[in-house]
C-alpha cells in the first residue's frame, strides 16, 4: 500500500491531496485568486494529514508539481516538498503540472490542450492524446488565429486550463472546445505520481528544481 502526499502551488490554486494506490482520498485546495501558498500550504498538509489519522512518517512519498506555472507558486511548493523528504528520508516525485490538468478532463477522440496563462498573449502548453499520452511537448507560445491549427484541422480539439480565456477569444473554429474554470490541481496528481512511484521513477532531492521553461526575471521597481 503507497500513501503519497501530493502539492500543487503552480498557479493560484494552493492544493494538496492524499492518495492510496493513484485514488485521491482527501483533498484541500484554495484558489482565492492571490497567491496564498506561503501562509497556508503547510497548514493544509498538517490538516489532512491530521484529519486522516496519518502521520508524515505514514507516507511513503511526497509528490510535487513540477511546472511550468508561477515562478513563486513553484519555490513554495518544491521547497515544502524537498523539506519533507529530507527530514523523512522519503522518495521525491515530480508530477508534470500539464499532464495532472490534463486529466480532469476525458475524451474519446482527438487532443486534449492543457494550457497556463502567461504574459500577455502568451501561455505555456503541452498536448495529449485521449489516453493523456503527450504528443507535443510543453512550450511556451505566443498565441495566434491559426494556432494549433493542425490538431483542429484533425478533428476535436479540448483546450483546458487557466490560458484558456484568451484563446477562446482568438481561436473560432468548429473542432475547438473550451474547458473553462479549470486550474492544476492536486486531486489528479495520485495517479500519475503511483505509476511513478511503483517504477522507482524519482528525483535526486538534493538537486531538483521546478521546471520555470523560462527564466525567471526579477523587475527593478520604478523610481518614484
Amino acid at each position: 500500500m503507497a500513501i503519497i502526499l501530493n502539492i500543487e502551488t503552480s498557479t493560484t490554486n494552493c492544493s494538496v491531496s492524499l492518495s492510496k494506490q493513484g485514488e485521491t482520498f482527501a483533498l484541500l485546495e484554495d484558489n482565492s485568486k492571490e497567491f496564498s501558498h506561503a501562509e497556508r500550504l503547510h497548514v493544509y498538509m498538517e490538516r489532512l494529514l491530521a484529519e486522516n489519522n496519518l502521520t508524515a512518517n505514514q507516507l511513503d512519498a511526497i509528490a510535487v508539481s513540477k511546472g511550468p506555472g508561477s515562478y513563486t507558486g513553484l519555490r513554495i511548493g518544491v521547497s515544502a516538498a524537498k523539506g519533507l523528504c529530507f527530514a523523512l528520508d522519503k522518495p521525491l516525485i515530480a508530477v508534470s503540472t500539464l499532464e495532472a490538468l490534463a486529466h480532469q478532463f476525458t475524451i474519446e477522440k482527438g487532443v486534449i490542450v492543457s494550457m497556463l496563462d502567461a504574459r500577455r498573449m502568451e501561455v505555456y502548453s503541452a498536448v495529449f492524446d485521449e489516453t493523456y499520452n503527450l504528443i507535443r511537448p510543453v512550450e511556451a507560445e505566443i498565441l495566434e488565429v491559426d494556432s494549433f491549427a493542425d490538431y483542429l484541422k484533425n478533428g476535436p480539439v479540448y483546450f483546458i486550463g487557466s490560458g484558456v480565456e484568451k484563446t477562446k477569444a482568438l481561436i473560432q473554429h468548429v473542432n475547438a472546445y473550451f474547458i473553462e474554470d479549470k486550474l492544476p490541481s492536486a486531486n489528479e496528481m495520485g495517479q500519475i505520481a503511483y505509476a511513478k512511484y511503483k517504477k522507482n521513477d524519482i528525483e535526486d532531492v538534493a538537486y531538483f528544481e521546478p521546471y520555470y521553461l523560462k527564466d525567471f526575471i526579477a523587475l527593478k521597481p520604478k523610481a518614484k
